[in-house]
This record gives C-alpha cells, sequence and structure tokens, in this order.
C-alpha cells in the first residue's frame, strides 16, 4: 500500500471560493482528504451570494480539523482571497501551504508531485503545475485560450527574464517560511494575474539579496491532468483587461529606472 502524502509533513492549500456552489465537488475534497492526512484545506469564502457558505459549512462539520472554512466580508476577488488565505495557512505553521482552483481543474492527485519535488530539492521554495500537452498526459484547454495563454506567457516571461512557460495555472505550493509571508504581505495590484506579481515580488526582494535567483528557487512540475471546468469566471476580454495590470506590475517591480 501506497504512503499517504504529505504523511511526515503537514501541507495547507487555500482554495478560493466565489458562488462555487454548485462546482464544488465535495466527495473528491472528502476523498482525497480520507487517504492524505497530511493534507488540509483552507476554503476562503470571498463574499459568495449564492449557497458556498452553506456549502462549505457542511463541508467542513464532516472534517472540521480537514476543511477549514475563512469568511471575507465582501468579495475581494481571487487575489485578495489568495493573499488571506495564504497568510492564514502560514499562521497556522504548515511546512508548505499553496492554492488550488475550487474547480478541481487540476486534480488534487497532483499534489504528490508537487511534494515530492520539495522533498527532493530543498533548494526549492515554489512549486508551480505548468500546463504542458505531452504525450502520456491529458492537458486539455480550450484552442483559443491556449493561443492567447502562449502569447501572454512567451511575454511575461521576457519581461521577467525568466524561462517561466506557466504563470496562470491555478496550482501553486510553496515552501513555508517568513521569505513568503513577505511575498503575501501587500494586497496585489491585479485582480487576475497576481501569480505574475508573486514571482516579480520575489524578484524584486532578491535583488540586493545574498540569496539565490528567483530562477533557482521555482520549480515547474508538468502536471499529468488538466481540464478547462465549465463555469470559468475569467473570460477572452480580460485577457486584454490584464495587459494593463501587467503594465503596472512592470513598472512597480521591474522597472530599474523608477
Amino acid at each position: 500500500m501506497e504512503q499517504p502524502i504529505g504523511q511526515s509533513s503537514e501541507t495547507l492549500l487555500v482554495v478560493p471560493c466565489y458562488n462555487e456552489a454548485t462546482r464544488l465537488d465535495l466527495a473528491k475534497f472528502q476523498a482525497f482528504a480520507a487517504e492524505n492526512s497530511g493534507v488540509r484545506f483552507l476554503f476562503v469564502n470571498d463574499g459568495s451570494t449564492d449557497d458556498t457558505a452553506a456549502v462549505l459549512r457542511k463541508l467542513s462539520e464532516s472534517r472540521p480539523e480537514t476543511f477549514l472554512v475563512h469568511e471575507l466580508p465582501h468579495n475581494c476577488g481571487k487575489a485578495e482571497a489568495v493573499r488571506v488565505g495564504i497568510l492564514r495557512a502560514i499562521d497556522l505553521h504548515g511546512d508548505y501551504v499553496g492554492f488550488w482552483d475550487a474547480d478541481l481543474s487540476t486534480p488534487l492527485g497532483e499534489i504528490e508531485g508537487m511534494l515530492t519535488v520539495f522533498q527532493s530539492r530543498p533548494q526549492i521554495e515554489m512549486v508551480f503545475g505548468s500546463r504542458v500537452n505531452l504525450l502520456g498526459r491529458q492537458v486539455r484547454r480550450k484552442l483559443y485560450r491556449h493561443y492567447i495563454g502562449r502569447v501572454f506567457a512567451s511575454v511575461v516571461a521576457r519581461v521577467l527574464g525568466l524561462a517561466i512557460y506557466d504563470t496562470q495555472c491555478g496550482a501553486k505550493l510553496f515552501r513555508a517560511n517568513d521569505r513568503l509571508a513577505e511575498l503575501f504581505r501587500e494586497p496585489f495590484l491585479s485582480k487576475w494575474i497576481f501569480d505574475i506579481e508573486i514571482i516579480a515580488r520575489a524578484i524584486q526582494a532578491r535583488r540586493d539579496a545574498n540569496l539565490p535567483s528567483v530562477a533557482e528557487i521555482i520549480y515547474e512540475q508538468p502536471l499529468m491532468s488538466w481540464q478547462d471546468v465549465e463555469g470559468s469566471k475569467i473570460s477572452v476580454r480580460d485577457f486584454f483587461v490584464v495587459s494593463s495590470d501587467f503594465l503596472r506590475i512592470y513598472f512597480r517591480y521591474m522597472w530599474r529606472g523608477r
């Protein structure tokens, strides 16, 4: 019998939720938790106007020590929900913290491979899921999203100076420490591309510090499975809207001449 993942360490995953009552698959979360005692979940209800609060309450009552719920007083956006959740997770003293999309477009089974990276590579501080449709993998993205995403990712990689393939996958884990807490201390500039802002903040924080470069502490883990889930709240228009956010991030963190 395989050893449950995370058994010798504790992982706290933040799951931001906004009007997810009909999309939350409670059975999958419960089944995963039953076999992996080292992983706990912190659901952040981002001011939902549907029955999300009731659904999360039901889930938490089934295993209060495993399924934690944090209520935001009003809708603040995914970036703020994740930020507040990560800081709370760090306060709860998890060895690893991270965030995961509520729709489980990335299956929970991918957590195992990401944790293995931390355990085998002590220098790694961040593991990002990466949606690369290699042979033997089941990565299913809508074609228009794939191509728009590739153009955007190429621009981001060039500006950041990192050979990063996928900044926007909603499955990310971090080694919990004080440096990570500092990256999440202040509210993000962007509602949608805060993932890029995390990287930009890390680059800025390490620019004059005697620390390994960001390229040495991030590991991209190709996912075995990923699938677009109906009901996603981001639209084609948003890919153009976020360009202004990207400029703000660039001038705030990356432009040395400011």
